[in-house]
C-alpha cells in the first residue's frame, strides 16, 4: 500500500457495478461487474440484489489482491434520499432504512450504492459514505417557485459528475470553485443540466422538466399530459416507466443507443437526424434558461456525460450556444474518481461529512 487512505468506490448500474480502489489520489484499478439480464431478473426489489452484487464485489477485490482489512473508507454513489447538502453524508442504518422502504416507481439503483458502502465497512469498523448524491440541493429559493403553491422544482440531477468537472474546471483557470460560473450539462441515458453560480448549484433542470434524452421523454405539455393520466390507462409504476425509460430516442426511434441512431443519420435516416436533432436543440434551449440565472456571467458551458463523446451531438449544441460563452468538453462521468477524492478529503480533514436527515419537506423563505 502505497497511499496513507485506501478507499472503496463503490457504483451500482442498472446492468455493472463498478467498484475503484484508490490510495490515496492514484487509482489501484477501475473495474465493471456485468450482471446478465438473466441473473437480475431473479429479483423482485432492488434491494435483495444485495448479496449477489456483495459476492461479485468481493470475488473482485480478491482478485485484485486487495484486502478488506486494508480499507481506510467505503464510499457509495447516493441515492434518493431527501434533499440533502454537498459533498459527504455518512451512511447509518437509519439511511439504508430509508433507502429500502422507497416506494416501486422511486427505486433508483443507486439506491444500492449507501447499503453496499455500509455492509462492507461495518464489520471492519470503517466510516462508509455517499458522495454528492443525485438529491443535493443548492437551489436558490426563486428557482423552486412553479405555477401552483401546492408543487415545487426539484434539484435531483446528475450531481456526482457535475461538481466533479465543475471543480476540474475551475481549478484548470485558476480559481477556486466558489468563484467559478458556469452551465453544466451531463448527458446521458438521462440529462440533466444546472447553472453553477459561485460554486453552487443555484438552478437545476432535471430529467423530468428538460429536455428528452435516450430514455427519459423530458418535460410534457401540461394539458396533454394530464389529459393522458385521466383516461386512468395506466398505473403509476408503468407510466413512471413510460416516461423514464421508454421515453426520448427509445420512444421515436425504438433505441437508447446513441451511436446506433448516429450509423443511422449516416446512411441517410431523415427521421433518426430529425429526432437527434431535436434532442441537441432542447439541450440547447436548456442551457439557454439557466444562462439566464447567472444573468449572462458565464464563463463557460460545461459538456459532460457518456454522450459528449458524440461529435455530432456536441457540434450541434455548441453550434447554438456558442455564443454565450466558450463550450467546453469533459466526455464521460468521472463518477468513481470523484467518489474516492470525495472520500479522501473527508478522511484527510478537509471536508466534514454531513448527518443523514429522512426530513422531506423543502421550505421557501422569502422577505417579508
Amino acid at each position: 500500500m502505497t497511499g496513507s487512505f485506501r478507499i472503496l468506490a463503490i457504483n451500482p448500474g442498472s446492468t455493472s457495478t463498478k467498484i475503484a480502489v484508490y490510495d490515496d489520489e492514484t487509482q489501484l484499478f477501475n473495474h465493471s461487474i456485468a450482471h446478465s439480464s438473466e441473473e437480475l431478473a431473479r429479483f423482485q426489489h432492488f434491494a435483495d440484489q444485495l448479496p449477489m452484487r456483495k459476492a461479485h464485489l468481493l470475488e473482485a477485490l480478491e482478485q485484485k489482491n486487495v484486502a478488506l482489512g486494508s480499507l481506510s473508507a467505503v464510499v457509495g454513489r447516493g441515492g434518493k434520499i431527501p434533499p440533502c447538502p454537498e459533498g459527504a453524508i455518512s451512511v447509518t442504518e437509519k439511511m439504508v432504512e430509508y433507502l429500502k422502504s422507497r416506494p416501486p416507481f422511486d427505486n433508483h439503483i443507486s439506491n444500492l450504492g449507501a447499503i453496499l458502502a455500509l455492509d462492507i465497512a461495518a464489520p471492519l469498523k470503517i466510516p462508509a459514505y455517499i458522495y454528492d448524491g443525485v438529491t443535493v440541493d443548492q437551489m436558490e429559493d426563486i428557482a423552486r417557485l412553479t405555477g401552483l403553491p401546492d408543487f415545487h422544482r426539484h434539484s435531483g440531477s446528475h450531481v456526482l459528475n457535475m461538481r466533479a468537472v465543475a471543480r476540474k474546471e475551475a481549478a484548470s483557470r485558476g480559481k477556486r470553485l466558489a468563484d467559478f460560473n458556469a452551465v453544466i450539462c451531463h448527458l446521458g441515458g438521462g440529462i440533466t443540466m444546472c447553472a453553477v453560480k459561485n460554486g453552487r448549484m443555484a438552478d437545476v433542470l432535471g430529467d423530468e422538466e428538460g429536455p428528452y434524452s435516450p430514455e427519459r421523454s423530458g418535460g410534457l405539455p401540461v394539458r396533454q399530459l394530464s389529459a393522458l393520466l385521466f383516461k386512468n390507462i395506466h398505473s403509476e409504476v408503468e407510466f413512471a416507466r413510460r416516461l423514464r425509460g421508454q421515453g426520448g430516442l427509445v420512444a421515436y426511434l425504438g433505441t437508447n443507443n446513441a451511436q446506433a441512431v448516429e450509423k443511422r443519420i449516416t446512411e441517410g435516416d431523415a427521421q433518426a437526424k430529425f429526432i437527434y436533432q431535436g434532442m441537441a436543440y432542447q439541450v440547447a434551449k436548456g442551457i439557454g434558461s439557466l444562462a439566464v440565472a447567472l444573468r449572462g456571467g458565464v464563463e463557460c458551458i460545461i459538456l459532460t456525460g457518456s454522450l459528449a463523446h458524440s461529435k455530432m451531438l456536441t457540434d450541434w449544441i455548441a453550434g447554438q450556444v456558442g455564443f454565450l460563452a466558450p463550450v467546453v468538453l469533459y466526455p464521460g462521468e468521472n463518477e468513481m474518481e470523484a467518489l474516492a477524492l470525495g472520500g479522501l478529503r473527508v478522511l484527510r480533514g478537509e471536508e466534514k461529512p454531513s448527518a443523514f436527515s429522512s426530513e422531506k419537506k423543502v421550505k421557501l423563505h422569502y422577505d417579508a
